[in-house]
C-alpha cells in the first residue's frame, strides 16, 4: 500500500514538475539523447568487435566431432531401448 500511495505521488509529482519546468525538461533531454546515442553506439561497436574476435579464434573442428557425438547418441539410445525392453520382461515374468 506505501508502494502504491508513494508510486502515485512521485507521478504527480513528476507531472506537475514536468509542466512547470518544460523548458527545462527539453533541454535536459536535448542534452541527455545524443549522450545516450554516444554511449549506446560505443557499447554496441565494442560488442561487436567483441563477437568479431570471438568468431575468429573459435576453431572450426565441430564438424569432425558431430559425427563422433552422433554415433555416441546412438549407442546411447540402443542402450536404452534394451534398457527398457528388459524392464518390461523383467515386470511381465513377476506377474
Amino acid at each position: 500500500m506505501a508502494a502504491l500511495a508513494g508510486g502515485l505521488a512521485a507521478l504527480i509529482l513528476g507531472i506537475i514538475g514536468i509542466v512547470m519546468w518544460f523548458e527545462y525538461f527539453l533541454k535536459a533531454l536535448q542534452a541527455g539523447v545524443p549522450a545516450m546515442l554516444i554511449l549506446g553506439g560505443a557499447l554496441a561497436v565494442y560488442l561487436g568487435f567483441e563477437e568479431l574476435k570471438d568468431k575468429r579464434n573459435t576453431p572450426d573442428t565441430f564438424d569432425d566431432n558431430s559425427t563422433t557425438l552422433k554415433s555416441e547418441v546412438e549407442t546411447l539410445k540402443e542402450e536404452i531401448r534394451q534398457l527398457k525392453e528388459e524392464k518390461k520382461e523383467t515386470q511381465t515374468n513377476d506377474e
